[in-house]
């Protein structure tokens, strides 16, 4: 069996070998670099890379099961995977508790003011007037309550805020005050003080947000979103922005990466912008492995492979 990475996992690779003398393991920091014969004989493929398509994925004919380092496979060509009979599994949840800090440091940030400080302290100004608030009673709503949300529920719970969320199925989750259906996301869009994104893209939660959904926040809303930039359509954000219907918002994805030099969203001073960086995590690698050889197992023994199968036709 031969197995292909399309990134390098450093101090991993020699573990893997090591323990998996049977299987011919490969290694390269991208799907280009893969020459075509190895393309033509690989069973496995896993790791990341963001210019997966249809060609390359026709380019290995006995793929079987593709072990995704990464939550979102909305780049792949899921409808093709899915006629080949290909298995799709990801890393969902490895990130969470990652993005749950960052969650929390873009909440104080902003509600402490710290941005206002930095600044001050780049003018030479010492200002000791400057007031931030408390989180003490506001209310937050997640877009989505997998484990992204229910991760920054656990830091968040010591505040004593309430905390809703909305999902497909309107599930209750632990530590959530009430859980609504996303039919329902218009009635409570005016209740939040803090809205927070975590959804991935699907076709349902394509632009799901829309000026009309930011019309009925208010005006005071900060939101946050790490799901998929795709939420919301980017000049309709922009224009959101602009027309101050929101405080502020702080944004680690877009609907296209990377972010252009040139791009609006850059000079508008109600918004704080990080480069898709709150997943980030220098123990990925290995628990993404991990998910793999738990999976590599069934799969060697001809069981069916059940931890992190992506469901094809939903998307996550």
């Amino acid at each position: 069996m031969k197995i292909v990475s399309l990134k390098r996992l450093g101090n991993i690779e020699n573990e893997l070998i090591e323990k998996y003398p049977d299987i011919s393991f490969l290694f390269y920091d991208k799907a280009d670099n893969i020459p075509d014969n190895e393309k033509k004989e690989l069973e496995v493929l896993i790791g990341y890379d963001g210019e997966i398509n249809e060609r390359f994925i026709k380019s290995c004919p006995n793929l079987k099961w593709i072990a995704w380092y990464a939550t979102g496979v909305n780049n792949l060509p899921l409808e093709y995977i899915k006629n080949k009979g290909i298995i799709l599994t990801n890393t969902r949840g490895i990130q969470s508790k990652q993005l749950s800090e960052y969650i929390l440091t873009f909440i104080l940030d902003d509600h402490k003011k710290m941005k206002t400080s930095f600044i001050n302290q780049q003018k030479h100004i010492y200002d000791s007037t400057l007031t931030g608030k408390r989180l003490k009673d506001e209310t937050i709503l997640f877009l989505g309550t997998g484990a992204i949300a229910q991760d920054t529920v656990k830091l968040l719970t010591p505040f004593e805020l309430k905390i809703i969320g909305v999902s497909k199925t309107g599930k209750q989750k632990e530590g959530f005050n009430q859980t609504y259906e996303i039919n329902e996301l218009d009635e409570l869009l005016g209740e939040a003080d803090i809205i927070i994104n975590t959804l991935p893209e699907t076709k349902e939660t394509y632009h799901l947000l829309n000026k009309h959904h930011f019309q009925l926040m208010k005006e005071d809303t900060l939101f946050i979103n790490v799901g998929r930039g795709t939420i919301v359509e980017e000049d309709d954000l922009i224009e959101i922005l602009k027309e101050k219907l929101i405080r502020h918002a702080y944004l680690d994805v877009f609907e296209n990466e990377p972010l252009e030099s040139e791009h609006p969203l850059y000079d508008l001073d109600n918004v704080t912008i990080t480069a898709h960086i709150t997943g980030n995590d220098k123990e990925n690698k290995k628990e993404a492995t991990k998910i793999f050889e738990r999976n590599l197992s069934h799969f060697l023994n001809k069981e069916e492979i059940s931890e992190n199968v992506v469901d094809l036709k939903d998307g996550y």
